[in-house]
């Protein structure tokens, strides 16, 4: 792995954020929900939500990376899951920071599935290598990007925690 990064600060982050939400503005999309993958997608599920005026933003948790480049052999859906009660007809925008693998995305589409209406994605950063190819995609990217919430060491050591990058 190269030691070279992507670099994406707070500034770049409300750029890429508003720019992601217009893709899927001039696209004619009009999600009703916007479905944050938590911890990477919480921040760009928010930002969406401003930027497209959706008030239906909720949370995911999926736990997959164990650091660089590590990663559980599948992704785990973790509890709470949303419950999508009366939401057959539900346009949801699935949001995240990167579709690196894209196994992350993929799980949570999976658990979308006959439960809404209409699924897409937006991500911030999409590799080549992804096995989901995002509806949206600020940018292409083939490195490890370091991001402004995760680039620092927790404030707090926890057991079990591990660095994620």
């Amino acid at each position: 792995m190269t030691d070279q990064r992507e670099i994406m600060t707070w500034e770049i982050f409300g750029e890429a954020s508003r720019a992601l939400a217009q893709m899927v503005a001039d696209d004619g999309y009009e999600p009703d929900m916007i479905l944050s993958i938590a911890r990477g997608g919480l921040l760009i599920g928010g930002a969406l939500g401003y930027s497209l005026a959706v008030k239906n933003v909720y949370t995911m948790n999926v736990e997959f990376y164990t650091g660089v480049d590590e990663r559980l052999e599948v992704p785990r859906i973790l509890p709470p899951a949303p419950d999508f009660v009366d939401l057959a007809d539900a346009r949801i925008l699935i949001a995240d920071d990167v579709a690196d693998t894209g196994h992350t995305l993929r799980s949570v589409q999976k658990f979308c599935e006959g439960k809404v209406g209409e699924v897409r994605t937006a991500v911030l950063y999409e590799k080549p290598h992804s096995v989901v190819r995002s509806d949206y995609a600020w940018k292409h990217t083939t490195l490890w990007i370091n991001f402004p919430w995760s680039d620092k060491d927790p404030v707090v050591s926890r057991a079990g925690a591990v660095r994620d990058f």
